[in-house]
């Protein structure tokens, strides 16, 4: 059966990308769109490449006309705004998608520390089904509310997951994320203008402040030193993840631990060149290649991901396939656009 489909914040960069990959997905229908801002206008207006292919308005966020009109919702809001809305909609019996960090954490004291607000729906961080097939897929068939993950957490975690579950690594683990501008989102900022960015890299997020440090450590369950850089390109992102080697581990090892971990990942490609973000750019697969310093017995892991793909509406996509029980890859797209 054809699930009929809201995006709301389709007018931003993770909301184009859901018009995408929804209108090219065999079992899904666009009917509805809405982003505060912009209601009431075309959605062409917001993106002009879509003329003739759409005659979509955008509307509001009515939570009524949400549940008539569609069988799945994905969000696309500020940090805040889903905790209170994605209740509303399951409640009346749609399911939700959430693309925001509202229901990522399990505990909702760091929605504080880390986001700056009060989670007004606690209980409902247990109910949420993280959507990362590759960390675990077992709660996802049947859930109403999958919390999409970051996509700075995702490129770490797909990194550093198997270093930790096989114990192959020391503490601490460094991470080092660069990341295209994309990644800031659409609204306008004098830090992500053309003058800005252009010919430069600035890191932020130092000393454990960025946000997504909490989420990384959960799916670990290790501590991690994480720090991103922005650098100017449109789109991707690379993790570069470095941890001391348990002593005695091979290169072998460590690149049969990596193939063995992710031989049933659709989506993950196991290489043994270090990637680059052409070589994913477009695409909804992330490729991770393990290295072994073994004269300074150091282990370095690095991911290149599309972050608004495979860190964001193509991961949701995945994840809703399997809660829906079609196949993990449909409607993605997996060849990368690298030049």
């Amino acid at each position: 059966m054809v699930q009929r489909v809201g995006i709301i914040g389709i007018t931003g960069y993770t909301g184009y990308e859901l018009v995408r990959l929804v209108e090219a997905h065999p079992s899904l229908q666009l009917s509805h769109g809405a982003a505060g801002a912009s209601a009431g206008t075309r959605l062409v207006d917001s993106w002009p490449g879509l003329t003739g292919l759409t005659d979509l308005t955008v509307e509001s966020v009515d939570v009524d006309r949400l549940a008539q009109q569609c069988d799945v919702v994905f969000l696309g809001l500020p940090h805040g705004h889903a905790a209170t809305l994605a209740p509303q909609l399951i409640e009346r019996g749609v399911r939700v998608v959430d693309l925001g960090a509202d229901f990522r954490l399990k505990d909702a004291t760091e929605y504080i520390h880390h986001y700056g607000f009060e989670h007004p729906n606690p209980q409902w961080l247990d109910r949420a089904v993280y959507g990362m097939p590759e960390l675990d897929r077992s709660r996802l068939p049947g859930a109403q509310l999958i919390a999409t993950p970051g996509c700075f957490v995702t490129a770490v975690t797909l990194a550093a997951q198997p270093l930790v579950a096989e114990e192959l690594v020391g503490r601490p683990l460094i991470a080092n994320c660069l990341s295209g501008v994309s990644g800031a989102g659409r609204k306008p900022g004098a830090r992500n203008l053309f003058c800005e960015v252009g010919e430069s890299a600035r890191p932020y997020g130092l000393a454990g402040s960025h946000r997504h440090t909490p989420e990384i450590e959960q799916n670990l369950g290790a501590p991690v030193s994480f720090t991103p850089h922005l650098v100017p390109m449109s789109r991707g992102i690379i993790a570069t993840v470095s941890a001391p080697a348990r002593e005695g581990l091979t290169s072998a090892e460590l690149t049969n631990v990596f193939e063995r971990r992710y031989a049933d990942a659709p989506l993950v490609v196991v290489r043994e060149d270090a990637p680059s973000t052409a070589d994913v750019r477009g695409s909804c697969r992330a490729h991770v290649a393990a290295t072994l310093d073994e004269r300074r017995g150091v282990v370095t892991v690095v991911c290149a991901i599309d972050n608004l793909l495979k860190g964001a509406s193509g991961q949701a996509v995945q994840a809703l396939n399997i809660a829906l029980g079609y196949e993990e890859t449909e409607g993605l797209p997996l060849l990368p656009v690298p030049i």
